[in-house]
């Protein structure tokens, strides 16, 4: 076993066919037997190439969820287009839905997806969830008719810690919430007033377990990664760190492989970490099409060592590889070929770092 633990973030490239099926259907052109067939295969193969990376702990790469963030709303009636824009650097956007009424209930479970994803794989399984901060996002600046937003913050805080809850039932290992509106809540505010809401909320959800549990949950960061464009990249990491890691969870999962100024945000990390929390940090480029060597990620597993107890430290990549289902900016091989260099340069740097080695 490695002395440091690897993990992947979430998504990897679908197939073009998965992308088409599924927009087919979501029009009705295309039968849910069929729909179930092509997820079957395409989740198999998924998990079987990402077990040939070496990679001591899979997922089904997020294959058949629409996106990161709306897997929870599929299907609802109560939303409506016209929600908040989140600008990209490369000038595109992503819209989120606006709910318009009450009550607020997920449509969607991410645990739902782990019984396919177990029938293919033969390791321990991880699954993202997306946070009650980003799902807060939903309800509407001008409100809604009886319906207040107290009611709404209970309800999702009710929904978030039935999705979590609904991973460790079907058998999850680690659950990873997604927590990419942290740095941009900085941008939009920096007096860090809406970073704190956000985390107040989240470790409300976290209330809802135990210790142990929260031991097996963790939070990821990073400036977006859609279309290979970032949301918030300009915002400083040491303004984040200290208030990204008062969350009440064992895991962090932290881009830092195109960071600017990485030993500043890993210098932040070593002052601010508690012994109870393990960071897993990005050492792989997710919007950079170059594959990294083993010895490119070693050297930024070394790098990170000389600020992070090695006993806290585990790798990742920046963030999932298409966390949108219609981003086609990376293709597959080269994701698999960055998971498989994660893994191997990270066993190197665990045979270097080995105590007495």
């Amino acid at each position: 076993m490695n002395l440091i633990p690897t993990e992947a973030v979430g998504s990897v490239p679908r197939p073009k066919e998965l992308q088409e099926a599924m927009a087919a259907f979501s029009k009705g052109n295309l039968s849910e037997v069929k729909m179930n067939q092509l997820f079957d295969e395409v989740v198999r193969d998924t998990i079987t190439r990402m077990e040939k990376t070496g990679s001591p702990i899979v997922s089904d790469g997020e294959q058949t969820k629409s996106s990161f963030v709306t897997y929870p709303l599929d299907g609802l009636t109560n939303l409506a287009d016209d929600g908040i824009s989140i600008p990209f650097e490369d000038g595109h956007a992503r819209q989120l839905p606006k709910l318009t009424a009450g009550p607020f209930q997920y449509s969607t479970y991410a645990g739902s997806y782990l019984p396919r994803a177990k029938k293919f794989s033969t390791r321990p399984l991880k699954q993202a969830v997306i946070s009650a901060s980003a799902m807060s996002l939903l309800y509407p600046q001008e409100g809604i008719p009886n319906y207040t937003q107290e009611q709404f913050i209970s309800d999702l805080t009710n929904q978030a810690a039935a999705d979590i809850r609904s991973c460790f039932d079907n058998g999850v290992h680690h659950v990873q919430v997604d927590f990419t509106e942290a740095r941009l809540a900085l941008k939009l505010d920096p007096s860090k007033a809406l970073l704190k809401q956000f985390i107040n909320l989240n470790n409300e959800v976290l209330t809802r377990f135990t210790e142990g549990e929260r031991q097996r949950i963790g939070f990821h960061t990073c400036p977006g990664g859609d279309h290979d464009s970032t949301h918030s990249a300009d915002v400083d990491y040491a303004e984040l760190i200290p208030l990204f890691l008062t969350l009440n969870s064992g895991n962090f999962y932290m881009q830092m492989a195109n960071e600017k100024n990485p030993s500043k945000a890993l210098k932040h990390i070593g002052e601010n970490i508690r012994p109870n929390q393990r960071v897993y940090v990005g050492v792989i480029d997710v919007i950079n099409a170059e594959i990294e060597t083993p010895e490119m990620v070693y050297d930024r597993i070394m790098t990170a060592a000389e600020y992070i107890p090695v006993n806290q430290l585990g790798t990742t990549d920046d963030c999932g590889f298409s966390p949108f289902s219609d981003d086609l900016a990376t293709s597959r091989d080269t994701a698999f070929a960055k998971i498989t260099a994660r893994v191997e340069g990270t066993k190197m740097a665990s045979e270097k770092l080995k105590p007495n080695s």
